[in-house]
């Protein structure tokens, strides 16, 4: 399996894209996290090779407009894709219910009636609870309420294998309630909105954020294998691997990663 981010920046960025990835397994099968702020994705999606009828399932975290409007955008041209016969299968959609809700209600409104039809035909909205497991291209997943300070989010720990755990914290702080995902996990997604030594610059807390520090700590007490550093800002983005790493490895002895937008990482 590989992980291919579509794009690694918080909400405020402009020389990259907003968060948002890929989940690709050895069968070409893809999972979608999050859709960023516009129709941006569909340009990233795109650059990675890939069109629309490769992604089959998405999984929304939260409602903030840098990860939801994007994917109003997929399902307006899946639909269309769809009504031209162009786009084989069915599309599911997975979030908790206030995602979900909101995305009918946005896409009812905002799509044309032809392109709305298809929701419920072969756009499927999903609603999934706190700690419920679906598998997903036959992966077990489970998603949890990150116990957002902000707005209600969910995570989500992927099994690997019989062992190994890949697990994503969403776009905020790990809570204490979510430490038993995260823990030996051989690969934690966790966000980093800047370095610590520029915390009054950045001013991470106030917006409910990590720094690299905070985020290496939690990934050396908890037993982290493998941390890949996202939702970061983007004034460092032509030195940001080498500056993110390097405050990282003061705190955390596992493997780092800081990928670049349409960067490709095997797990």
């Amino acid at each position: 399996m590989k992980i291919l981010m579509l794009g690694t920046g918080n909400a405020l960025v402009t020389k990259i894209y907003n968060t948002c990835f890929l989940i690709q397994d050895n069968n070409k099968n893809n999972l979608l996290v999050d859709g960023g702020g516009g129709n941006g994705v569909l340009t990233q999606i795109e650059r990675a090779g890939l069109g629309l009828p490769d992604i089959k399932n998405i999984f929304v975290t939260h409602a903030h407009i840098d990860h939801l409007l994007g994917i109003i955008w997929i399902v307006r041209i899946s639909a269309q894709l769809m009504n031209k016969n162009k786009f084989p299968g069915n599309l599911k959609i997975f979030s908790h219910d206030e995602v979900i809700n909101l995305l009918y209600d946005l896409t009812k409104k905002l799509l044309l009636p032809y392109q709305f039809d298809f929701i419920g035909r072969r756009i499927h909205f999903e609603i999934i609870n706190d700690r419920e497991t679906r598998k997903i291209f036959d992966r077990d997943i489970t998603f949890f309420d990150i116990h957002s300070t902000r707005t209600k989010q969910f995570g989500f720990s992927l099994k690997l294998d019989a062992k190994k755990k890949l697990t994503c914290c969403g776009d905020e702080p790990c809570n204490e309630n979510c430490e038993e995902f995260v823990r030996n996990s051989e690969w934690l997604l966790h966000e980093a909105f800047c370095l610590y030594t520029e915390r009054e610059k950045f001013s991470p807390y106030e917006k409910h954020h990590s720094t690299v520090k905070d985020t290496a700590e939690l990934a050396q007490r908890l037993g982290v294998k493998n941390l890949l550093l996202y939702h970061t800002e983007d004034s460092h983005i032509l030195n940001r691997k080498e500056l993110y790493a390097n405050e990282a490895r003061n705190f955390f002895d596992g493997n780092i990663f800081v990928p670049d937008d349409l960067e490709s990482i095997e797990l």
